[in-house]
Formats: structure tokens, sequence, C-alpha cells
């Protein structure tokens, strides 16, 4: 028999209607208090980040029990734990003149500071464990432990005695721990974003980008799975969850996938590949994004028009290999019946206007917090135009408690890695932590890169990629920055390998989920959804190589850099899956590669050389198998 276990993530409650009332209600409230702090408001960092991170632990102790087995019901030790969160936020608000006024690591805390900033850290810990499992909560207490014990260790790792007071004073009362930049981006950009993008899918903007990408690829050859990589590619950018994006589109890609005679392991990897890249998809690309801006200090704009030709990229390497594998399997396009272009936009074409009105936000160069508000405005104006998409009242309610809903585990994972940003500061961890890679690397840049994307990856495994990158900014960024590379490419280096930790084993969160769809062993999928994103795995040292591909040089050296990351792209699939029926010599299979690396070389006359030797490779395959008789056009 096996027994509930507190090194589980707590599992969502089904409440009964009544109390499922009663906590939409109350969620509701929460998200209509948050829009109103953002933008009507201007709040004390300090004071918003206490009052979000109380109200987000009331709502969450309620709505997820303490292990994977808990009840329905909320039993009489969550009451209690709602009850002191709710506490928490009326005693810091009550309180906050003197927390504004007292002086950090001289004043002495009084005994009620004590109990409520202890309990509050208590309380981060518990709803870290219960929205991101055993993986993060011990990396918090690892830290915490550091921090209190570490000068027991000898140099370099040792560090001055920390006293627990001193400890707290740090992680509570200041923005420099649990209510650092990681919640506050949540508790602004993160929320409405979300928030967004819940109108959205209320109003059947979901089943509108699904119709779409069915139009464009529904009648093509593998045409289920090229829906799966453009429905899931563009629900992603707006979740930034690769697991919720495989929860949500891949309950309709996978079956039908493999209805069609797809292999389930293939129909799996498919789906985690393609949401998995919908956390880089601009505009929205997730909350990490904003969490880089913040650090990096380049605006958000910036990051959304860098971020836009690596995404594509990304789409492209594993539309091109989904292509040739289904040419070369004879893989038949979709039975279901394809919706045509009048009866996609009859409706759909309202939920446009939000995505304009996101842009042209961006493009003028308002606040991502602005830009949030005006894609929720929009949203639930332009659902009102016809009836088919207008909400109703309750509806309105339910898209903001479910905002409020969804931001759970996000405010979890951010929350705890707060603590370890505050950790790091208080005892310089991070930039000891620099040197040992360095040292390691011998300074050397690309050995440097290496490891950083491998510490990456493993920091991210099991863990939301806002905390695994937030945790690769502090320990691995550093070093990069001590060599040299520049801050965008660096930092967007970062977030690449901590987005594709979701899909890389042993863990692979985003391939477990997809396996209870398609009924397939995880690391099956994982590891061909890791072939199918080769080219993502790639991608971040072509871009630090050349930040061409990042439009960040002139415009002629942009435009050979993105031309030639297209054509190594596409170079990297077809050496991966081979090109139409016919397999690839041996020779050109190892040409191809070393030409793609040539492509987006920041050597003008070496990348134009390597564009055309690719062009020219892919042509004779395709000249020859036409000869042959064996291309079957899609």
């Amino acid at each position: 028999m096996k027994f509930p276990s507190l090194t589980e993530t707590g599992r969502r409650r089904k409440l009964e209607p009544t109390m499922r009332t009663v906590v939409m209600v109350l969620s509701a409230a929460f998200a209509i208090w948050v829009v109103h702090s953002n933008l009507f408001v201007i709040a004390d960092p300090l004071i918003q980040g206490i009052l979000f991170i109380s109200g987000i632990f009331t709502i969450l102790f309620m709505a997820i029990g303490a292990t994977s087995r808990a009840p329905d019901r909320i039993p009489f030790y969550d009451w209690f734990l709602t009850a002191l969160s709710l506490a928490c936020g009326v005693y810091f608000y009550m309180t906050s003149d003197a927390i504004a006024d007292r002086i950090s690591l001289l004043d002495t805390f009084t005994a009620d500071q004590m109990f409520f900033g202890s309990a509050l850290l208590f309380l981060t810990i518990e709803a870290t464990r219960r929205t991101t499992g055993l993986g993060l909560t011990g990396v918090v207490m690892l830290f915490l432990i550091y921090n209190l014990f570490g000068y027991l260790l000898p140099p370099p790792f040792g560090h001055r005695v920390s006293e627990f007071s001193y400890l707290l004073d740090i992680l509570v009362f200041t923005t420099d721990g649990l209510f650092g930049v990681p919640i506050q981006v949540v508790a602004s950009y993160v929320f409405l974003f979300v928030m967004f993008g819940t109108f959205l899918a209320k109003a059947g903007g979901g089943d509108f980008f699904f119709n779409l990408a069915a139009l464009i690829t529904g009648r093509a050859r593998g045409g289920p799975a090229k829906i799966a990589i453009i429905s899931s590619g563009l629900y992603g950018t707006m979740s930034g969850s690769p697991t919720s994006d495989v929860v949500a589109t891949g309950s309709i890609t996978i079956p039908v996938m493999k209805r069609l005679g797809y292999r389930a392991r293939f129909a799996g990897a498919v789906e985690v590949a393609a949401s998995t890249g919908g956390s880089a998809m601009p505009p929205i690309m997730g909350s990490a994004a904003f969490i880089m801006a913040e650090y990096s200090g380049i605006s958000y704009n910036s990051i959304v028009l860098a971020a836009l030709v690596p995404a594509l990229l990304y789409y492209t390497g594993v539309f091109a290999q989904v292509h040739l594998r289904s040419v070369k399997y004879d893989l038949r396009p979709s039975e279901e019946e394809v919706p045509s272009a009048k009866e996609t936009f009859r409706t759909g074409w309202v939920f446009l206007l939000p995505i304009i009105g996101i842009v042209t936000a961006l493009v003028l160069g308002y606040s991502p917090t602005f830009t949030a508000g005006v894609g929720v405005l929009v949203t639930v104006l332009a659902s009102m135009i016809l009836k088919e998409t207008r909400l109703s009242l309750w509806q309105m309610v339910e898209g903001f408690g479910t905002t409020t809903l969804q931001i759970l585990p996000v405010a979890g994972a951010c929350a705890a890695a707060g603590l370890v940003i505050g950790g790091l500061s208080m005892t310089g961890l991070g930039m000891k932590s620099a040197n040992v890679i360095l040292n390691i690397s011998n300074a050397e840049p690309f050995l440097t890169l290496v490891i950083a994307a491998i510490v990456t990856i493993i920091l991210g495994l099991g863990m939301p990629t806002p905390s695994a990158y937030i945790l690769a900014a502090v320990l691995v960024g550093p070093a990069l920055a001590k060599l040299g590379f520049p801050v965008l490419p660096s930092q967007m280096f970062l977030l690449y390998y901590a987005i594709l930790s979701a899909l890389t084993p042993p863990i692979a969160v985003a391939a477990i989920a997809a396996s209870a769809i398609a009924d397939e062993d995880p690391f099956k999928i994982a590891f061909s959804a890791v072939r199918l994103a080769i080219v993502g795995f790639l991608l971040p040292f072509a871009f630090v190589w050349n930040p061409g591909i990042l439009l960040e040089l002139g415009a002629l050296a942009n435009a050979i850099a993105v031309v030639g990351a297209f054509a190594g792209a596409i170079a990297i699939a077809a050496s991966m899956e081979g090109l139409i029926k016919t397999q690839l010599q041996g020779w050109e299979r190892v040409v191809l590669p070393l030409a793609a690396v040539g492509a987006v070389s920041p050597y003008l006359l070496v990348a134009s050389l390597c564009i055309l030797l690719i062009v020219g490779l892919i042509a004779r395959q395709i000249v020859f198998t036409a000869s042959e008789g064996r291309v079957n056009k899609v």
C-alpha cells in the first residue's frame, strides 16, 4: 500500500460546489486587487509584495492539498495555515510604517515581528513544497542550511556567522529576499499576462488558434503533428508553462495522431517539443522573460524583439524534422474535417484584436504592466462584439478567479527563488560559484558556455522555468559576465536552457505530462523530444557567437545571420532525418552540420559560402529523388 508522502506535490482539490464558489469569488476579488494595485496605485514594493504573498497563500492552502492523496474537503490544519497566511498579511499591513522605518540589521526584532516573520518563512517553504514538489523545496532548504551553518565550511565556500534573526531580516523584511524581483514580477507583469491568456481562453481564443493551425497545416502530410506544433506555440506563449501547454493542447493532438497511425512515442514527443518552445515565443514568452528584463536592465520590448528570430528558428527545426519524417514514413494528413478559412475567421477574427493591441502597446513603448492591462481590456471588449464569444458576468468572475488559481504554482516557485537569491546575496555564494566555474573551464569561453548549459539544465530539472532561470542567472550568470559575454545574449542563453530542461531526461516534466495522454514511457518520449528539439539545444551557442541572430548588429550582418541561421536549422533537421524517402549519403550527413556551423558564423564571407553549400546539397538531394520518382508532394 502506498502512503501519502510530504515529498510529493499537493493535489488541486475538487471542492464541493458551495466551497468552490467561495474560493472562486475570493480568488476573483484578489485578482481585481492585483489589477487595481498595479494600474491605479503607486504602492511600496515591500508592502505590495507582502500583501500579494499573504493573499496568494490564503487561497493556496484552501485550493491545494498537502499531498497527492489529500482529501477534497479542507482539513483543520489547512484552515489553520489559511488563517495564519491571512493573519500575516493583516499584521504586516497594520505595522507597515514601523517596518518601513526600521533599519535593517541594526534594529532588533520585537517578539511579534519575529513570530510573523518566521511564520511567513515557514508558509513559503510549505507552499513551495505543495506547488513544485521536493526538488525546489530541497534547494531552498539546502541554501537556508548553508546560510546558517556555512561558517563551518573552509574557504572559499565558508562565510561569516549568520544568526537566524540576521537571515530573517534579509529574507523577509527587505526586498532582497522573499519580496525581491521574482515575486514583484509575478505580482505585476506575469499576473496580468496570465489574466490576458485566461480571458482569451474563456472567450474561445484557444479554439480559434487551434482551428487556425488546422487551417494552415491540417491537409498536409503529417498534418496533425504540424497542427500540434503551431497550436502549441501559439498557446505556449500565453501559458509560459510547457507542462500546462502539453495538457491543454496535447489532450487533443496526441489522440488524433495516434488514431491516424502515429507511434505513441512520436506523438508525445512532437507535443512536448512544440509545447516547450512556447515559453520562448514572443510576445509574452512566459514569466521568465519579465524577470530577465528586471535582472538585466534591458527593456522587455528589446528582449521580445531579440527573441523573435530564435523562437522561429526553434520551430523551424522541429517543423522541418516532423515534415521530413512524415514524408519518409508516408504519415497521412488528418482525416478530421479541416475548418475552412470562412469558418475559422467567422467568429475568430475578434481574437486578433487583443494580439494587435498588445503588439501596438509594446511598439509604442508602454510598460509590460500597462501592455498586459491593455490586452485584458481589449480581450473583454472584443468578446462583446459577437454573441458567440460574449463573456457573461460569471465567466468574467471565473476569468479573474482562474487567473489567481493558475498563478499559485508560479508564485510558490518565485517566492522560493527569492529566498535563494536573498541567501546568495547575503553570503556572496553567487560570485564564489562563478569563480569555481571559471576555474573548471580554465576561463575558456566555449567550455564555460558548455558548463553553463549543463548547470542550467540540471538546475531546471523538475523546476518551473522561472525558478530555473533565476537560479542560473545568479549562480552561472556572473561567470559569463566575467568573460565579457554581452548581457542580452548570455541571459538569453541561460533562459533557453532553463526552458529546455522541461523536456530533458531524466526528469522531463513535460514528457511526464505527455506520457499520461500518449500512454507511453515518459523516458522514450523525452529522448525523442530532445532529438526533435536539437536545434534548440544548439541555438544558444549560435546567437552568443553571432548576436546578429538576435538582431544586435547592423542591417547587413543581421540579414546574413538570420538567413544563415534558418539555413543551418534546416541543415541540422535534414541531417537528423534524411531528406524525402532517400537517406543522405554519409559524407552529406557530415558536411551538412559543419555547413550549419559555418552558416551562423559572424564572418560574412564564411557564412555566405556555407549558406550556398547548404542550398546546393538540399537542392541536389531533391533533384536526385525527383529523378528517381520518389518525391511525394505535400
